[in-house]
């Protein structure tokens, strides 16, 4: 299987790319304008900066030149700290509330969209053949993925180490009206040791790891040095007959890389793994990360 490039915009009302260069992206969510960095747009903005501060309410402002994700957010007066947007997964809308943060973020990576919709078909496919399906989310973040996974009527395990983006969660899956989601704040990797001991089986399991990051004892997670044996022990975790979503943003990590983990330790062959990107409104091609996924 070739590797694939997945642009979700269609899937979108409530985002849009409409600029980027720079090392800067200028997004549209919902009724609102931002501009933030990203260290991936090096070629030139379309439009002149003066567009650029006419359409904007809110411009994230680094603190740091070497830093993307350090700064603060410099608004308007009509903005607000949080809003919500809609989302259509499958016929079912979804709510999504999105903040000002301080590292840049909004609490929405809009790119998952392509793998939302994939979640939610695999599960209505599994429903056809038994009622209980049970979903494993892990480094979860205000949990798109989870809530895309209980709208097609999963059983949702939601784990995160950061209390308060479990909190952002539980508060998009009751404005989309939804159920059925247990929430672990937990290190991920101490989570999953214990559910193997446990015995315990998924019928699908979602990965969206960072590149670093601190559990909620401050464990210390390094994509590269722990990635290996924590997928290692969801292969233990996953049912014979399941899916597996599996996420990279570090910079340098390719879909490859991320196709060859998945095929040595679950020792599935058909795989679909590549990119996911939008395109401006100048059809400039923005990457936003890999992904690889299959069922079996």
């Amino acid at each position: 299987m070739e590797a694939k490039f997945i642009n979700p915009a269609e899937l979108w009302q409530d985002y849009e790319l409409i600029d980027c260069g720079g090392f800067e992206k200028l997004e549209r969510f919902g009724d609102y304008v931002l501009a933030r960095p990203e260290p991936q747009a090096l070629w030139n903005k379309s439009m002149s900066d003066e567009e650029w501060e006419e359409r904007c309410q809110a411009y994230f402002k680094r603190t740091k030149a070497d830093n993307f994700d350090r700064g603060e957010w410099l608004t308007r007066p009509a903005m607000p700290d949080n809003w919500k947007i809609g989302y259509n997964c499958n016929g079912k809308r979804l709510s999504l509330r999105l903040a000002l943060t301080s590292f840049k973020h909004v609490g929405l990576f809009p790119e998952q969209a392509a793998n939302w919709s994939f979640i939610a078909e695999s599960i209505e496919k599994l429903k056809e053949k038994k009622d209980d399906i049970n979903v494993l989310n892990l480094f979860a973040y205000t949990g798109g993925a989870t809530i895309a996974a209980a709208s097609a009527g999963a059983n949702v395990t939601h784990v995160d180490s950061v209390k308060q983006v479990v909190t952002w969660s539980k508060e998009n899956m009751e404005d989309s009206g939804l159920d059925g989601v247990r929430w672990i704040v937990e290190d991920a990797r101490k989570f999953v040791t214990r559910e193997v001991k446990r015995g315990k089986k998924y019928n699908g399991i979602i990965l969206d790891p960072p590149a670093y990051g601190r559990g909620s004892d401050g464990e210390k997670w390094v994509l590269e040095e722990d990635i290996y044996a924590l997928l290692t022990d969801c292969a233990k975790l996953l049912d014979d007959n399941g899916f597996v979503v599996f996420n990279l943003y570090s910079m340098g990590l390719s879909a490859l890389l991320a196709k060859g983990l998945l095929s040595q330790i679950f020792g599935v062959k058909d795989i679909d793994f590549g990119e996911l990107y939008f395109c401006d409104n100048f059809d400039k091609t923005l990457p936003l990360g890999v992904y690889a996924r299959f069922v079996r």
